[in-house]
């Protein structure tokens, strides 16, 4: 198999580029020494409290209803490197399950972390009923899979199967599996049925699954998924991931080069959907290519499709996100718990719960997770810049001090942007709330801000001058090398956090909302965010007065 064996040369040449995470705040990974210093006190702070998910934590009560967890198959080829190809099967079983049978599984990144001996503990550890374990012997074209489906209550087999195939037969295998799980459970395996697929582009589609979410790694995954786009026309899960990792990839290409990454993200999702109007990828992927604002409408109607999915994918896990960014924290909470209940090792899912409790003012549960995070994967900085923030709403400088020392060892914008926050937050003198003020008259002054850079110099007392700064800029990128990149640039989310909310209690508040296009979403829809209660006017009246204002396009 030339064709696939040069891509497999080409992938081993770009192994350098799959190091660090990028993801929703970006990550980093640097020199470790000090990183374990601020781990050794995230741990001593846990030590009474143990985190879901924890070696240490009681095991979860096993659900009422039944809950799946799909296990790695195991790869008994001669080839280690076919634990790719292991994985993907095991995954997509996962994906065919959850969507076909209307079952709770558990998602990948959790499952696929229990495996040789650890697989035993799944089970309790993650309090599920019942356990898809098997493994997987590929030789040449022909190819072994063994499954057994067991109650983790009674410890007896339910179900057990071997199947010796072509491996052109692979996706009749996995739907064999699924089905025969759905029957043991009494459940009925439906949905749209899987085309034939080449096993080289199979092989493809496989290795082109995001791991660290790294740009490097996105790009390379966007070269193999439009050969599998172009060979397998009819394979709707290639255009929703090719989507998928496109519109992620976005977020980091800067501003003027989006334009045309739009249209490709629109073409991929739009051929998914064609073939399968519940993609769950191409959905999310249409979700990420909403403007910050200006879009709100648009962006609910999308999110309702993503909400009411049965597609199969990790896209939920980001419903939670988007909802912050229209004031609707409760829901906002509720849905990271519910993604967080079926992936709870999972480093983004674990970041977008706590980001919601953060929202939420529960700084002793964002506290936690985060904790967590720095605990078991301390090369990350998105858990430790997070925790500077919540270290700082709670008072503990003991703890800012730490992570500070870990924070200035990083070259990422995210410390370099936080850091005179959390100085001034410590600090409120003259000099060190004057440093936030020049910080935002210089962006002013350039003709954009960032909404979260007005929150933040609102709440250490410059209401007036966040007003000012807003009413004579842009409120999106201005195409200059300090844009903010990454998922949440310029977004709305960290205007209704309850920690912060000096700027949304100034009845100015409904005016800069109307501009953003949130005022156009809240009376279109009469779906208010959870503050409009809380402030010290009538905040739907102003809303409404606002409501002619002109939206402002982002330019994004």
């Amino acid at each position: 198999m030339p064709f696939l064996g040069d891509i497999a040369d080409w992938i081993s040449s770009k192994e350098g580029l799959f190091s660090g995470i990028v993801a929703l705040l970006a990550l980093a990974t640097f020199v470790l020494n000090p990183v374990r210093k601020g781990v050794d006190y995230v741990r001593t702070k846990r030590k009474a409290q143990a985190v879901p998910g924890d070696a240490d934590a009681p095991a979860p009560r096993r659900p009422q209803e039944p809950t799946l967890v799909v296990l790695a198959f195991d790869n008994l080829s001669n080839d280690p490197e076919m634990q790719f190809f292991s994985d993907g099967v095991s995954e997509e079983i996962i994906h065919r399950v959850s969507r076909g049978a209307g079952l709770k599984v558990i998602g990948r990144s959790t499952s696929f972390q229990f495996r040789g001996e650890r697989k035993a503990e799944a089970a309790d550890k993650l309090g599920c009923s019942h356990v898809l374990d098997g493994s997987i012997r590929r030789v040449a074209d022909k190819v072994r899979v063994s499954a057994h489906l067991d109650s983790a209550i009674d410890r007896t087999t339910l179900w057990s199967e071997r199947y010796d195939r072509d491996l052109d037969d692979i996706f009749l295998v996995q739907e064999d599996i699924s089905a025969s799980i759905a029957a043991a459970l009494d459940r009925t395996i439906s949905g749209r049925k899987p085309d034939a697929l080449d096993p080289d582009v199979y092989d493809l589609y496989l290795r082109a699954s995001p791991k660290t979410f790294a740009p490097d790694e996105l790009r390379a995954s966007v070269t193999l998924l439009e050969v599998v786009a172009r060979r397998a026309p009819h394979f709707a899960e290639a255009w929703g991931r090719l989507a998928f990792v496109r519109s992620f990839l976005r977020f980091y290409q800067p501003y003027a080069e989006r334009g045309d990454a739009g249209a490709l993200i629109e073409q991929d999702a739009a051929s998914a959907l064609a073939i399968d109007p519940e993609n769950l990828d191409a959905l999310v992927a249409r979700l990420f290519a909403v403007p910050p604002f200006g879009q709100f409408v648009e962006g609910g109607r999308v999110l309702d499709r993503v909400q009411g999915s049965r597609g199969a994918g990790d896209g939920k896990k980001y419903v939670g996100w988007y909802l912050r960014t229209l004031g609707r924290i409760a829901e906002s909470v509720a849905a990271a718990q519910a993604a967080y209940d079926l992936d709870p090792l999972d480093a983004m899912t674990v970041n977008q719960l706590a980001l919601a409790h953060l929202a939420a003012g529960r700084l002793v549960e964002a506290a936690r997770l985060y904790e967590s995070l720095v605990d078991s994967a301390p090369e990350m900085s998105f858990p430790i810049s997070s925790l500077l923030r919540v270290y700082a709403f709670q008072g503990d400088w003991a703890g800012v001090d730490r992570l500070l020392a870990l924070a200035e060892k990083r070259s990422l914008r995210e410390f370099v942007d936080g850091l005179p926050f959390i100085r001034a937050k410590r600090n409120p003198t003259a000099e060190n709330v004057d440093a936030i003020g020049a910080a935002l008259r210089r962006a002013a002054e350039a003709g954009a801000v960032d909404v979260a850079r007005l929150v933040y110099a609102a709440h250490l007392g410059l209401v007036d001058q966040a007003y000012d700064a807003a009413a004579s800029s842009r409120l999106g990128p201005g195409r200059t090398p300090d844009d903010v990149m990454g998922p949440d640039a310029y977004r709305t989310a960290l205007l209704f956090q309850a920690n912060m909310p000096e700027l949304r209690n100034d009845a100015r508040f409904p005016t800069l909302c109307a501009r953003l296009g949130l005022v156009e979403y809240w009376i279109e829809t009469q779906t208010w965010p959870d503050c409009w209660s809380e402030l010290p006017y009538d905040f739907k009246a102003e809303c409404r007065k606002a409501h002619a204002i002109p939206k402002e396009a982002c330019d994004y």
